[in-house]
């Protein structure tokens, strides 16, 4: 197994993602039996585990992306930019937001905060890793798939200035 330098170890197989990501899948599917949900990935850390989340639900299903930017290199800048300037009207859907992790909250919030003036029907979230001892804000995802100490991760989608995203594993980055 490829493990370049700068990994200090890996946190969770690709089997382990394998695995919790059906079961969200699942759990979603039944949660939003009768509905068509609209997923919408938040670019580019969730797009991995998204594309493997939507392919778990046993569901009819749309999708849509938005960006955010909050972190330079391994650190959150504390400002959260939201582009959400070419997805469709979310009025009166239930939306499912796909995100790679809930560090501070800040970014979820600020996320949360601009689709709620969409007037959606439903809103929740759903996290591949939640880090709730960095929350800086009271925030916490309806769907988790791991809950994780404060390290710095990468790979499954995860990056630093953009490297990384390509592992198959989730592994601790040496900061």
């Amino acid at each position: 197994m490829y493990v370049p330098e700068g990994i200090d170890k890996i946190l969770f197989t690709k089997e382990q993602i394998h695995l919790r990501t059906r079961e969200l899948g699942e759990q979603l599917a039944h949660d939003y039996a009768g509905k068509v949900p609209l997923f919408l990935c938040v670019l580019r850390g969730a797009s991995v585990f998204f594309t493997d989340l939507i392919r778990s639900c046993e569901m009819p299903l749309t999708i849509d992306f938005i960006r955010t930017k909050s972190y330079v290199g391994t650190e959150s800048s504390g400002k959260v930019e939201v582009d959400m300037a070419e997805t469709e009207s979310f009025e009166g859907k239930d939306l499912i937001i796909v995100e790679d992790i809930c560090d501070t909250g800040r970014s979820l919030t600020a996320v949360c905060n601009a689709i709620r003036e969409m007037n959606p029907k439903s809103l929740k979230t759903v996290c591949l890793c939640d880090k709730p001892s960095r929350r800086v804000v009271d925030f916490q995802p309806d769907y988790t798939g791991f809950v994780i100490d404060d390290l710095f991760v990468v790979g499954y989608g995860f990056d630093v200035d953009e490297h990384f995203r390509n592992l198959p594993y989730i592994g601790v980055f040496k900061t």
